[in-house]
């Protein structure tokens, strides 16, 4: 593990790849899901996919992280490159945070993607069949795809945030200790209230995050602390 702007990642281990990514990108899908109702394990699904964990050559050459094409409206830079046709135009971003509210941006935007702001937040199953029923993708098993990656590395967890500004409140350690309880029982702003996060009014960041997306029991994570 290497601990790189407060955050800790994992290291050039090709196995850690995902987990490094989610690291990195965690707290900016989550800042867009509380702005635009998208998802983040959706908008971390969909990232993951799309720049093979920020390694595509889009993503490396244009910081484009969701493969978004030009289409008529887009006024910033571009780049070409081949994908279900010869030389098509993709978007061109300053950074990767540009990539992902622009990504936001482009579902709220359009008719076809608007039903999908109806579903809950929660609802990650929903929205990537959505995404793909509605065109976002033509490969087949795009939906599948993200589910996969979704529940393998248990980024569902993201779409329970809840802004938390007081945790003058917690929540005994000893008694999660004790516990059978897992953590899928607990909410982020549950995690919070024991120091395994911290959380501020405006953005957070995960310490340790690795321990969380692998270890399934809590009182073994706590305990670790």
């Amino acid at each position: 593990m290497v601990i790189i702007g407060g955050r800790i990642c994992a290291g050039k281990d090709p196995i850690k790849v995902t987990q490094s990514y989610i690291c990195w990108y965690a707290e900016e899908a989550v800042e867009q899901m509380i702005k635009y109702h998208i998802p983040a394990s959706v908008t971390l699904a969909q990232a993951i996919f799309e720049s093979k964990c920020g390694n595509s050559t889009l993503a490396k050459k244009s910081n484009n992280h969701f493969g978004i094409k030009c289409h008529t409206a887009w006024v910033g830079d571009t780049v070409i490159k081949t994908d279900d046709t010869l030389n098509e135009c993709f978007r061109k971003y300053s950074s990767v945070e540009d990539s992902y509210t622009d990504h936001s941006l482009f579902l709220q935007s359009r008719n076809r993607y608007q039903h999908l702001f109806k579903l809950s937040v929660t609802d990650y199953k929903g929205w990537c069949r959505g995404l793909k029923a509605a065109g976002y993708a033509t490969f087949s098993g795009y939906a599948d795809e993200l589910i996969k990656i979704i529940e393998e590395n248990k980024l569902y967890l993201f779409d329970r945030y809840e802004r938390v500004t007081n945790l003058s409140k917690t929540i005994p350690i000893e008694k999660i200790r004790k516990s059978k309880l897992t953590l899928n029982d607990f909410t982020l702003k549950d995690l919070a209230k024991t120091g395994s996060l911290f959380i501020s009014e405006k953005r957070f960041d995960m310490k340790l995050l690795s321990l969380i997306i692998d270890t399934p029991d809590i009182s073994n994570y706590v305990a670790e602390k």
